[in-house]
């Protein structure tokens, strides 16, 4: 498997580190609730099939963060985005957001 990180080009996997699922958020330790959101954002994680947001290290390389979009069924890679512009979309900050698909 390859994967193109936006930076670098195309690389071979053994260059990257997979750190886990991207779509989750940590919760605000100052919240009410912080006890049972750490409990859950832990412990109870979503395991669907299919199309899911991954995040990657490219350890060998640009030492970029990535957001990788894998199915999980057919390890099919469906883009790959840099991490910090998944973040600023997410926070409405958008700049130059590069994406670059499989």
């Amino acid at each position: 498997m390859r994967l193109a990180c936006p930076c670098c080009g195309e690389r071979s996997l053994d260059e990257f580190t997979f750190l886990g699922d991207a779509s989750v958020t940590r919760p605000d330790p100052s919240a009410d609730d912080a006890a049972g959101a750490f409990h859950a954002y832990a412990y109870l994680r979503r395991n669907a099939a299919g199309p899911s947001d991954e995040l990657w290290f490219h350890n060998t390389g640009c030492h970029a963060w990535l957001v990788v979009t894998r199915d999980t069924r057919t390890h099919e890679i469906l883009g790959v985005r840099l991490a910090q512009d998944v973040a600023l979309a997410r926070t409405g900050n958008r700049k130059d957001v590069r994406e670059t698909s499989a």
